[in-house]
């Protein structure tokens, strides 16, 4: 619901010539180039996931774990916050390899916060650089000490309530910074296509503000969250919206084309004798 509703608001602000002539214009060489960095970032968050897997004593192999990720990635099409991606992983591998359901949980949900760490300490990076600064400036108080304490955060979390995780911290908190510095290139690259490049710091952190927002459980895919995220947020700088919202579709789209990728896994995936040890 939430989902269609903000996909229709931001719909009925779209000045549709604009869109076409823009679409017309897009290099797709540079969309290619997206497409291709984001998937790296998305085979280097399967090994980041790996590394929990690891930990609680999964030992899965990288292929079938790549696998499983693009699996979880299609099942993210289809119910807000990426819920059914990691409930299915979870799912699976209780069942085939019967891990605890806690421990697992524990795995993807520590995975899931290494990720919005990384994302809130870029996005507070960008934001010290953007035009926005100079328009929210009564947010420097907060932007500062989240990039100072976010890890030290994180660590603490580690530390005391999933201590067994605590090893590989360093790594998977690396690890979570180039994720998301793959997919800021894959936002770049973008950026480069519709020929924007002018408010590229602008672009590039409403990008991150857009995807802590869609981590939330409230949209399918982020879908609608991400395109009203840029429509006020472009507004509160007087640019042009609908390049932000076009920049925003053409991303969902790069997901949605990477993410269909796991369907053709389904049947590696579901029975037991093709899951490794």
């Amino acid at each position: 619901m939430v989902t269609l509703t903000t996909l229709s608001y931001v719909i009925s602000q779209l000045d549709f010539t604009h869109v076409n002539e823009t679409l017309h214009r897009a290099d797709l060489y540079w969309l290619f180039a997206a497409l291709l960095v984001f998937n790296a970032s998305k085979v280097l968050s399967s090994l980041r996931l790996n590394h929990y897997f690891n930990t609680i004593g999964l030992g899965l192999d990288e292929r079938y774990n790549l696998m499983l990720y693009y699996i979880g990635m299609f099942y993210n099409l289809f119910l807000p916050g990426g819920i059914s991606g990691d409930g299915y992983k979870v799912y699976v591998l209780h069942k085939y390899k019967r891990t605890p359901f806690k421990t697992l949980l524990q795995a993807v949900l520590l995975d899931r916060i290494s990720g919005l760490s990384a994302l809130i300490f870029l996005a507070c990076i960008l934001f010290i650089f953007s035009s926005f600064m100079m328009r929210l400036s009564y947010v420097q108080g907060i932007i500062i000490p989240m990039i100072i304490f976010i890890f030290p955060a994180t660590y603490l979390l580690n530390r005391f309530m999933f201590n067994r995780f605590i090893g590989i911290f360093k790594r998977t908190a690396l690890l979570g910074i180039a994720v998301q510095l793959l997919q800021l290139l894959s936002a770049v690259f973008i950026v480069y296509s519709l020929n924007v490049q002018a408010n590229s710091i602008d672009y590039l952190t409403l990008f991150l503000v857009s995807s802590i927002i869609s981590v939330l459980p409230i949209s399918i895919g982020g879908v609608g969250m991400r395109e009203l995220t840029f429509l006020y947020g472009f507004g509160l700088l007087n640019l042009n919206a609908n390049d932000g919202i076009i920049f925003s579709f053409i991303f969902f789209l790069i997901t949605v084309i990477s993410s269909a990728i796991g369907a053709f896994f389904l049947h590696k995936v579901d029975r037991k004798e093709d899951t490794p040890a």
